[in-house]
């Protein structure tokens, strides 16, 4: 469904700033896999994020999804197939425009001034009610006025209004306190099952990338360096987690946050 074959990108080549940001990532993703992705700041993960959307042009290799290569397609391209959330809720719509607004930006209909029929309006209710926020009696409310998981909430129902062929959710949790984290984790396990989805997650909550989905990547300086599903990955705990990275880094993992398994 999604194929990287040996992608290699370096920020700032030839000079004293350079970064080999991706190393050689061959990664094949299945359809209807819901992929989460752990690992230390400044691993790649979100970079590996940025290079499937295209916010950059790799240096080399290829990127193919649901059969066509788009290695060097876009990203105003890519975004028609693959929907984005990001950490920020503030990212990912439109703040001084209505949720009604959004999501006939979302549904194609052109957003704002657009003209949305009685039935389009009915159908924003009934996805919005099925968010458990509240935002089906507040549609002509500001987006911007809305709280940080109600705009999570909503972004996630953008992003998926037209079925993506890939959803990438990039630390959509971590900046939301515990209880709204987990209720957007919540919906987003219903709304990628539902809509049977192909979904990568990038968290720093190791029980989380355990717990979701079907499989557990971990990355480190640019690097895919575990790789688990099925028998293997539903016995392990957190504990061989941090085993398996010392194991493949050589190192010991000493980052906090995902010691700590904090919500994101």
């Amino acid at each position: 469904m999604l194929k990287l074959n040996h992608v290699k990108k370096t920020f700032n080549p030839g000079t004293p700033d350079e970064k080999t940001a991706l190393s050689d990532i061959t990664l094949h993703v299945k359809p209807g896999d819901f992929i989460t992705i752990i690992g230390a700041n400044g691993a790649g993960k979100s970079t590996l994020f940025n290079a499937i959307c295209g916010v950059f042009y790799t240096d080399s290799g290829s990127i193919v999804l649901d059969g066509r290569d788009i290695t060097m397609t876009p990203d105003y391209h890519r975004a028609r197939m693959i929907g984005h959330l990001f950490q920020d809720p503030m990212r990912g719509t439109a703040p001084d425009m209505t949720i009604e607004e959004n999501l006939a930006l979302a549904a194609g209909l052109g957003g704002w001034l657009s003209v949305i029929s009685r039935k389009e309006r009915q159908l924003f209710r009934e996805k919005l009610a099925l968010l458990d926020m509240g935002l089906e009696d507040r549609m002509g409310h500001r987006v911007g006025l809305l709280s940080g998981g109600q705009r999570q909430a909503l972004t996630l129902l953008m992003a998926t209004f037209s079925t993506p062929k890939l959803l990438l959710l990039d630390e959509h949790t971590a900046a939301l306190d515990p209880g709204t984290a987990e209720k957007v984790l919540k919906l987003t396990r219903e709304t990628v099952a539902d809509n049977h989805l192909t979904c990568m997650m990038i968290t720093h909550n190791m029980q989380s990338a355990l717990e979701l989905g079907n499989r557990t990547i971990m990355m480190e300086g640019g690097r895919i360096i575990y790789d688990t599903e099925g028998e293997e990955r539903s016995h392990l705990t957190v504990q061989d987690l941090t085993e398996r990275f010392r194991t493949a880094s050589g190192r010991a993992l000493d980052n906090d946050r995902m010691l700590l398994g904090v919500t994101g």
